[in-house]
């Protein structure tokens, strides 16, 4: 299809993110690129309560959370609903790779976080694809 649109898995993403420039920033560069957003929260409780009861296709999180709470946790108990997690991170995180498909290193730019949303929806398709600068793409998402 030459111009037409593009298969896409991920289309509706829930954004959990501590630092609320970086939060809104994000949420509006999805938007702008046609993602809807499920919601864009701070807190793992809350995010927990939409993965629970909305359709979500990528859950976007950084790894630190406020209080004791990880995003590697909500991203264990995404997992469980079949929601993949793209973590958006400064912080490196030993286990992430046991509970998310890949992460993307802050600082990125807009077309890099584009660009890691893309990839990561292609690779769910089952496409191999190369992926592009800055995300790191873990070896869980070769065995789903």
């Amino acid at each position: 299809m030459l111009f037409g649109k593009r298969n896409q898995i991920v289309k509706r993403i829930l954004i959990v993110e501590d630092e609320p420039l970086t939060a809104f920033d994000n949420e509006k560069i999805l938007e702008e690129a046609g993602y809807e957003i499920v919601a864009t929260v701070d807190d793992f409780r809350e995010a927990l309560r939409i993965i629970e009861r909305d359709e979500v296709h990528l859950l976007l999180s950084d790894v630190r959370l406020r209080r004791q709470q990880t995003g590697i946790d909500l991203a264990r108990q995404a997992k469980t609903r079949n929601i993949p997690t793209l973590f958006v991170t400064g912080h490196e995180f030993p286990k992430a790779a046991e509970v998310a498909v890949g992460c993307l290193a802050k600082p990125y730019s807009e077309r890099q976080l584009v660009k890691a949303i893309e990839f990561i929806d292609l690779r769910l398709q089952g496409k191999k694809v190369k992926p592009p600068k800055g995300l790191q793409l873990f070896a869980a998402d070769e065995a789903s």
